[in-house]
């Protein structure tokens, strides 16, 4: 009984009227009856269609040409650099105009002998379903700087190679989801808001209900951040299912105004418990960017990176056959392995002879016990690296995250802070020109050694003596770390991982000097836009 009624009710909402207006509605977006099924431009220009065969594509008009007799239009829609020439009458190139979104059926037949395309789409019909003002669109046809782009991120990437970077990002996002999910990592997304500042720089932004955040009672009960990482929260989550990864936001409240600089980025990052060295960690990080290297040299977006037309920060178009020399030379230098490993100690050993015999001549003098400048891993790239990556390992303790392991050559049980040269099992991974893309770390697992760590970075409140029968301090005294000191009393095993800075190398693959490019929407200090 209540199929039936349900049937009735069901024959009775289905009115000839309503079938009328749903008719109406597909013949007015979808063109003629027996139009073809919409077709992308890349995969016209690669499979060739039979001459004269119907064909549909949908797209934006890049510029327009009218003449008397025959007028010709320049689509794309972002599938590939190409463009597709269009050929029209007159009468139908009347209302088209640059920036307009239009669907052209058309008879797709062979260019004329010395044009760029061996085939163009004669027009049948074509549908003008967007309008851009020709008088006020801001993307002409011509070659834009870089930091006029950038006042319309909203649009820039409906430019050829803005296109083509944004695909470069969905083709890395795909062959990386594969290769982790191949040698047996789970991927997982961990919280945006978080209680901690992982990296210990203070760099974070706090998180505000609005108009609320003025009354007394904190929306969280306590100030939360953005998070600087996901580290914390990924050791927790490897100790359960023993490898995993992340590509997830992060932010960073700096007002560093250079090329390689965010205040939001992509950080991709891994963990894996049960590893004993460090080793290990770096060579996932080398089989995983070589891996993405290599897919490069043999896809179609590799062979567009190569020669895609590209403006510099001037708004000078670059010279396709110099960006092409300087890709294949850092995709050879990715590909090739195993990359050199040098610790720290040598790296400054290498600095300080540069230095000696007027081989450099650094603005920070390098100096055992203080942090790499750029200047210096530039250097240690380009003689060590030789043109490609280079680990540089065993960082002074000191000057490192207080989570991180010491050395297996440290003395044991040494102060953190003393004079002696105790360094941590950590490594940076270094790429010419670029610098620092990806660091990783065995992590502290033993709960004595952790809490030692902790107190002396101060993340231990010292007026809060008091333990329980474990020696762990007080929720008081360990405030929002004590959830990640308590991992290490519940079954703690060595462990460790890494984070790579997603967009950076993204740059570096694409031969594209500044980070804002390679962000859709990038975001730094006073600029946030949309």
């Amino acid at each position: 009984m209540v199929g039936r009624f349900l049937q009735e009710q069901f024959r009775r909402q289905i009115t000839p009227r309503s079938l009328g207006v749903v008719v109406r509605r597909r013949l007015l977006h979808d063109g003629p009856s027996s139009a073809p099924p919409s077709s992308t431009v890349v995969k016209l220009l690669q499979s060739h269609p039979q001459e004269r065969d119907v064909v549909r594509v949908e797209g934006t008009v890049r510029s327009v040409r009218k003449q008397k007799r025959v007028s010709f239009a320049v689509l794309g829609d972002g599938s590939t650099v190409e463009p597709l020439q269009v050929v029209l009458s007159p009468a139908q190139a009347e209302d088209l105009s640059t920036g307009a979104g239009v669907r052209v059926w058309g008879q797709w037949r062979r260019s004329p002998e010395g044009k760029e395309q061996s085939h163009e789409l004669h027009a049948t019909e074509i549908d003008v379903v967007g309008r851009a003002d020709p008088s006020k669109y801001p993307l002409q046809k011509k070659f834009h700087t870089a930091e006029y782009l950038r006042t319309m991120p909203h649009l820039r990437t409906r430019t050829p190679f803005n296109s083509l970077l944004l695909r470069l990002r969905s083709h890395a996002i795909a062959r990386l989801t594969t290769f982790f999910a191949s040698r047996g990592y789970v991927q997982t997304h961990p919280p945006i808001i978080t209680s901690t500042d992982c990296e210990g720089a203070g760099e974070v932004f706090t998180v505000a209900s609005g108009p609320a955040a003025n009354d007394e009672a904190p929306f969280f009960r306590s100030p939360k951040h953005l998070t600087v990482s996901s580290q914390l929260h990924l050791e927790a989550l490897a100790q359960s299912v023993g490898k995993v990864w992340t590509l997830s936001p992060t932010f960073r409240a700096e007002r560093s105004d250079t090329a390689r600089h965010l205040s939001e980025f992509y950080m991709l990052e891994a963990e894996m418990a049960f590893v004993d060295r460090l080793g290990g960690v770096m060579s996932l990080v080398e089989e995983m960017v070589r891996d993405l290297a290599v897919s490069l040299q043999d896809a179609r977006l590799g062979k567009e990176l190569l020669t895609a037309k590209r403006t510099g920060e001037t708004g000078e178009e670059e010279s396709v056959s110099d960006v092409a020399q300087l890709l294949q030379r850092r995709w050879q230098g990715l590909a090739v392995g195993p990359w050199p490993r040098i610790t720290y100690t040598e790296a400054i050993e290498r600095l300080e002879k540069a230095v000696e015999t007027k081989e450099a001549d650094f603005q920070f003098p390098p100096t055992w016990g203080a942090g790499l400048q750029a200047e210096h891993e530039r250097f240690i790239a380009s003689s060590v690296g030789q043109g490609g990556p280079v680990f540089v390992t065993d960082y002074p303790r000191a000057i490192k995250a207080f989570y991180m392991s010491p050395s297996e050559a440290s003395p044991a049980n040494a102060d953190i802070n003393a004079t002696n040269r105790e360094t941590a099992a950590c490594f940076d991974l270094l790429m010419p020109e670029i610098c620092e893309v990806a660091g990783g770390s065995m992590r502290e697992h033993r709960l004595p050694e952790l809490l030692e760590a902790m107190r002396a970075h101060g993340l231990v409140d010292a007026s809060d003596a008091s333990t329980d029968e474990s020696g762990m301090p007080s929720d008081g005294a360990l405030g929002s770390l004590r959830w990640y000191a308590e991992l290490r009393r519940w079954g703690s095993v060595p462990h460790g991982g890494f984070g790579l800075g997603f967009d950076r190398l993204l740059g570096y693959l694409a031969g594209v000097p500044n980070v804002r490019e390679v962000v859709t929407f990038p975001r730094w200090a006073g600029r946030c836009d949309c």
